[in-house]
């Protein structure tokens, strides 16, 4: 398997993972929210930060599904990196607040990873056609 399928197979399952999550957060946050790996829920009103937590997956799901159907592997591939920020900040987050060491490194921390791992190989990706592109043709071969 090339690194162009590697990075497409990587960004999908990113795609299909964040999409589950948001939408999960957003239908039904009581069933998911135990699993991010905090000591304690929001309880009442505050339970709306769930639904933010929800639109905010949901919508890094549909964007790196827009680029995918767009073709902007480059770009897709530097929203890739930004987006491991993401998982990045919630594994510090959960560490921060005495969570749960296994779900900030297990689950977060390893999302992380693998978002940067394909946001990674879909910039080399780019850079690997651009320096194909740009070799000269030699002169024996022109004449």
């Amino acid at each position: 398997m090339n690194i162009s399928r590697i990075a497409t197979v990587l960004s999908l399952i990113g795609a299909a993972f964040i999409l589950y999550i948001g939408l999960s957060y957003l239908i039904t946050p009581e069933t998911i929210a135990t699993g991010f790996g905090l000591p304690e829920w929001p309880k009442g009103d505050a339970v709306a930060f769930m639904n933010l937590k929800g639109v905010r997956d949901t919508a890094s799901g549909v964007l790196i599904l827009a680029l995918l159907a767009l073709r902007q592997r480059f770009a897709l591939g530097i929203v890739m990196l930004v987006l491991a920020l993401i998982p990045t900040g919630d594994m510090l987050t959960v560490l921060s607040w005495n969570g749960s060491t296994a779900a900030a490194f297990g689950i977060h921390g390893l999302t992380a990873v693998l978002v940067a791992l394909a946001g990674g190989l879909l910039i080399r990706e780019h850079n690997t056609s651009n320096k194909k592109v740009a070799e000269p043709v030699p002169a024996a071969a022109v004449a």
